[in-house]
């Protein structure tokens, strides 16, 4: 905990990490000679162990704050689309490109991806259409 302590700085509503930082910015410290991530250290140290099965998401979106209060038990699902990548981004979609509603009635999964019923109705009439 000590060394915690010294390496946060407390002044704003984030700890912010001083110390060492991965490649994509989380923080991290040595401890038992193998780094680990600091705000998992501060999540367990200050609340307790993080459930089985899930890791913690940075509610308040910076990487290198290790305030517990900032953070949160989720599936790895969860925190992947509460992120700001590309897939949580295609994950929030109501509509397609042409804006057709991604529904049950409407949608269906090939590959990973969602597909447009719509879409593929009328790029299957314009090719039956240009085949006459």
């Amino acid at each position: 905990m000590e060394r915690l302590e010294i390496r946060t700085d407390r002044t704003g509503e984030c700890w912010l990490w001083t110390g060492r930082l991965n490649g994509s910015g989380y923080a991290e410290m040595k401890l038992g000679g193998r780094y680990q991530m600091a705000h998992r250290v501060a999540y367990q140290e200050i609340v307790g162990p993080i459930p089985e099965g899930l890791q913690l998401d940075h509610l308040c979106r910076v990487r290198h704050c290790v305030n517990p209060a900032h953070l949160e038990p989720v599936t790895s699902r969860e925190n992947t689309l509460r992120g700001e990548n590309l897939v949580a981004i295609n994950a929030a979609k109501t509509h397609c490109k042409r804006g057709h509603l991604f529904d049950a009635a409407n949608t269906y999964r090939w590959r990973n991806s969602r597909i447009c019923r719509e879409c593929r109705r009328l790029r299957s009439a314009t090719k039956a259409g240009d085949r006459s």
